[in-house]
């Protein structure tokens, strides 16, 4: 067996030990989805009047339930990812990796089968947030082809997001750390153009929100769904998963070869 074949296989034996986690731990799960459901109720059935008058053309409750929907799927991805940094913590300290290093297993596989089972983690999440949504009255336009690139953004945006939470989950000394530390993806939906548009900011929050990586997400996302402009937006969100993807990826590594040799 090529040392490729060798890795892909235990790749798929640790993807599949995931796989089992999602069906005997349903909890964590489910409250991915009740997190960004509930704000989506809040914020929809609270919040939504006003809020959905301060967009303009009419804008109501209606109009708002379609201008934060998208912000609420990518508040889904980054409240998601914070489970699988404590997932990385639990094996980097409970002595699983050490195990492992006694095996004649690859040492990517790890790694790899934790962003596996944290994509379909993910998407399951996602589907259901979106199913409230619609059922809320989102209303996307969308033609097949641009649901088929909306998919593909959420999936790099995972990605990316995803390989972050392994490095942040390796660094951690601690699964209380690792738990915490992921925090502020979630707040950065709410720093963007997420919730509400970034021209009502102040000077300074305006500039972050304007130039952070999650607002061009949310607004490719945005421009996909409902057919509102785009701009260079997308270029600007895949130039940022890649950048991130790259980035976590090379440093999960590094910290896992480093833990692997001690």
């Amino acid at each position: 067996m090529t040392t490729l074949a060798h890795t892909i296989t235990d790749s798929r034996t640790m993807f599949q030990r995931q796989l089992l986690h999602l069906k005997r731990y349903p909890s964590l799960t489910l409250m991915l989805i009740g997190l960004p459901v509930i704000f989506l109720l809040l914020f929809v059935y609270v919040f939504g009047g006003t809020l959905g008058a301060g967009l303009g053309s009419g804008g109501g409750r209606s109009a708002y339930v379609n201008y934060l929907s998208p912000g609420i799927l990518l508040f889904t991805i980054a409240g998601a990812v914070a489970g699988t940094a404590i997932s990385v913590a639990m094996d980097m300290n409970e002595g699983i990796v050490d195990r492992f290093r006694s095996m004649a297993i690859a040492r990517a596989s790890l790694l790899t089968g934790h962003v596996l089972g944290s994509l379909v983690q993910i998407f399951i999440a996602l589907f259901f947030v979106l199913g409230i949504a619609l059922a809320i009255g989102f209303r996307p336009n969308a033609t097949p082809v641009e649901w088929l690139a909306t998919v593909g953004m959420l999936l790099a945006i995972s990605f990316a997001l995803t390989w972050l939470a392994v490095a942040l989950g390796m660094v951690a000394d601690s699964v209380e750390t690792a738990s915490n530390t992921p925090m502020i993806l979630s707040l950065l939906p709410f720093l963007g153009s997420g919730f509400v548009p970034t021209e009502t900011m102040p000077a300074g929050l305006r500039q972050f929100a304007e130039y952070q990586p999650f607002t061009s997400m949310i607004e490719t996302l945005r421009g996909l769904l409902l057919g509102t402009g785009i701009g260079n937006s997308a270029w600007i969100a895949l130039a940022w998963c890649t950048g991130i993807s790259a980035l976590s990826y090379l440093w999960a590594k590094r910290k896992y070869n480093q833990r692997a040799t001690h």
